[in-house]
């Protein structure tokens, strides 16, 4: 079981070792990176390429650990007592299983996506640490142990929001994604939009990566936006050379709401602007 990448997904080199060191040790694969780099879509790439089901677990601010291996209805078994349904006489019926439960019941190895644990409790990461650690967990309510029939291949995504209990990481493999360089951003620009025109790659990339190098900038823009962007590019029927154009009244890029996100960068890039007509008269 090795991972290699697959057409949909440009993997480095140095994330396919860290793929498959953490399938060998049997450990998770913690991966932080900045937003919008993959690391959610590399899960999913993952069960394509070693042909596995894939579980997902997207972890709210209000999410509990226990959420994850299992609840217990209570009240509503309560409901039903009160009105004489004879499911109550199994208390299997008010127990919901969640994801670490689903994932250790599954027949076949699957991959399990704990998708920005980050954005959880401080303590979320350590309550997880035993079932994560001995791949199983008791259920007080009947008694029983699940125990994972077959160690699933665990992804965990982090967005950097919050540092992780260093008991957490000892029990991790750690990658960390770094933004793709030009080259390798003309990779996944041609998987996502093959046969699309080189010159319209060129300017659009050069303008990506200048925005990205703006001193000041709030929010860099990410793989995934330039995606949308290139992809409105395209519906648009926008030319290299208008990306090309050099008008300082025209220094925001055109369909720009794809790239700059909030208020603060915008009105840097419309500064930018007005300092470079001022200069140029």
């Amino acid at each position: 079981m090795r991972f290699t990448g697959t057409e949909d997904y440009i993997a480095t080199d140095d994330l396919k070792i860290a793929v498959n060191a953490a399938i060998v040790l049997e450990r998770p694969l913690l991966v932080k990176g900045e937003p919008g780099t993959g690391k959610t879509v590399l899960a999913e790439e993952i069960a394509k390429a070693i042909d596995a089901p894939l579980l997902t677990w997207h972890i709210k601010s209000t999410t509990k650990a226990q959420q994850g291996l299992y609840e217990y209805d209570a009240v509503s078994r309560l409901r039903d007592s009160q009105l004489g349904d004879s499911r109550v006489s199994d208390i299997r019926n008010y127990i919901k299983r969640g994801k670490l439960w689903d994932a250790f019941a599954a027949e076949q190895r699957p991959v399990l996506l704990i998708d920005e644990i980050d954005k959880a409790d401080i303590e979320f990461p350590n309550d997880l640490l035993l079932e994560l650690d001995r791949m199983e967990f008791f259920v007080y309510e009947t008694g029983e142990t699940i125990k994972a029939a077959k160690r699933p291949v665990v992804i965990i995504t982090s967005n950097n929001e919050k540092e992780l209990p260093d008991a957490f990481l000892r029990r991790c493999f750690f990658h960390y994604i770094k933004f793709p360089d030009h080259e390798t951003m003309e990779k996944i620009v041609d998987v996502h939009f093959p046969g699309i025109k080189k010159r319209l790659v060129e300017e659009a990339l050069r303008i990506f990566f200048d925005v990205r190098d703006v001193p000041g900038i709030k929010k860099k823009p990410s793989t995934s936006e330039l995606l949308d962007w290139l992809k409105l590019l395209l519906n648009e029927d926008i030319t290299p050379e208008i990306l090309r154009e050099r008008d300082p009244k025209k220094i925001i890029p055109p369909l720009h709401g794809a790239l700059l996100k909030n208020e603060q960068d915008v009105h840097l890039f419309e500064r930018l602007a007005f300092m470079s007509r001022r200069d140029g008269r």
